[in-house]
């Protein structure tokens, strides 16, 4: 397959998901921008030993030139905390370093956030420093019994009946992949899990990937054109109902009964909403295992954020799993922010949300929930990639969990990218799951 058709397939199809495609749109808005603002560390790599300093280089440019005589704002401290430094400086000559002792003595990240206004308009560049990130460890606890919780959850729905249903799309397939809607019976009696299967028309015993998704709630159109390349594919929703409405619909959930389901329940481990979420990428997997086409061995799971924590939590939940491919993966130590360091998406114990949500029972239920405990029990080759620059889901928090997997991994990384891609990226991870796949 050609590198033109890989990233087509990405970009046409939800490729890595919904959020990589945002990112790539960012991407080309920000390049597009009359007034770039431009931070850039003192080392190539962006990366720093424990004590080293780190100093940040600011320019602006108009029309592709340096301004001049610009005054710039600027602040630099540990990501989503308070800065630690923070000051004006002139760009006489159309640069300027800032924060020229910049250091941290324990693992983390220093974001370095400058702010210029040019004719009226506001402006927004920043860059981070890793400082000894492969040491990052996490601040979420163990529980003793984490396991006996999920393998009974596990054991409880294996025996709801799967009850599959297939609706043929004949307007999504192609003369060589048909494209179904899949309906099947989740953890409990009466839940359902939707999903979009494409699968070779022609007969034979192929691969599989389980696409899980980022956050949101929206409809999904399969991965088409990976299936033309000899794979199942099934790329599922979470939220229990069909992937194929109108993308009206899913927007007044999201902003109404859906809004902040991360939230939901997070005071009681048995019904908190990751629960049937979790447990429906298991199901998801126990579907592809029923299908007579599937080769009955070789599975991969990948997505990106929420999907990226999904990837490795099913992995470490399913040892059907062969491998995964995970992006800037959510849901990773959450607990950070009550130990003076950012935690994971959704952020539910930072400054904003910890007067409701940092309480004993939902900090104890986090910790079933959280990708660092499932990380511990990846045991399969995995494809990460990620940046230094992610919002989002803070660098801090995912590789605390990325740390703690034992087992064979390759990252990709790229410093400057945020939460989103570039088709580099996107490339490479598809890349690694054929090789995979095709063994």
């Amino acid at each position: 397959m050609n590198r033109i058709v890989f990233i087509r397939m990405f970009t046409a199809t939800c490729g890595l998901l919904f959020l990589s495609l945002w990112g790539v749109a960012q991407t080309q808005s920000r390049s597009a921008q009359l007034i770039q603002v431009l931070v850039t560390p003192n080392k190539a790599d962006w990366t720093y030993a424990l004590g080293e300093e780190a100093s940040f280089e600011v320019t602006v440019l108009k029309h592709q030139v340096p301004v001049e005589n610009a005054t710039v704002s600027y602040r630099i401290g540990l990501e989503k905390m308070p800065p630690t430094q923070s000051g004006e400086a002139t760009l006489s000559s159309g640069t300027v370093v800032v924060g020229k002792k910049a250091t941290l003595d324990t693992p983390g990240f220093l974001r370095c956030e400058v702010r210029v206004t040019v004719d009226g308009a506001d402006y927004r560049g920043f860059a981070t420093a890793a400082f000894a990130p492969e040491s990052i460890q996490p601040t979420q606890q163990l529980p003793n019994d984490f396991w006996t919780f999920w393998n009974a959850a596990k054991a409880e729905a294996a025996k709801v009946p799967m009850d599959a249903k297939l609706t043929l799309l004949p307007g999504r397939g192609t003369e060589t992949v048909d494209v179904y809607e899949v309906n099947i019976q989740n953890y409990e009696l009466g839940t359902r899990l939707y999903g979009i299967l494409a699968r070779p028309k022609k007969p034979g015993k192929y691969p599989a990937v389980l696409q899980v998704p980022g956050a949101g709630i929206r409809p999904y159109a399969g991965l088409i054109e990976l299936a033309a390349e000899g794979m199942i594919t099934l790329q599922i929703g979470i939220h229990g109902m069909p992937v194929t409405y109108e993308t009206g619909l899913y927007n007044d959930l999201g902003a109404g009964a859906l809004r902040g389901y991360q939230f939901f329940n997070m005071d009681d481990r048995d019904r908190y909403y990751y629960k049937r979420v979790y447990l429906g990428c298991v199901r998801a997997i126990d579907y592809l295992y029923s299908l007579p086409e599937f080769d009955g061995n070789n599975l991969a799971v990948w997505g990106g954020s929420q999907g990226g924590a999904l990837a490795i939590i099913t992995t470490a939940l399913d040892n059907r799993v062969k491998y995964l491919a995970s992006f800037y993966p959510a849901l990773s130590d959450l607990t950070g922010y009550l130990h003076g360091r950012a935690g994971g998406w959704p952020h539910m114990f930072n400054e904003t949300n910890a007067p409701f949500m940092a309480k004993d029972d939902k900090i104890a239920v986090s910790a079933y929930y959280d990708v660092v405990n499932f990380a511990r029990s990846v045991k399969v080759p995995g494809f990460y990639s990620w940046g230094y620059n992610d919002e989002t889901c803070p660098p801090t928090s995912f590789y605390a969990a990325y740390n703690q997997i034992k087992a064979p991994k390759e990252l990709y990384l790229v410093q400057e990218t945020g939460h989103w891609t570039f088709p580099e990226q996107q490339i490479k991870v598809q890349e690694w799951l054929v090789a995979q796949l095709r063994r």
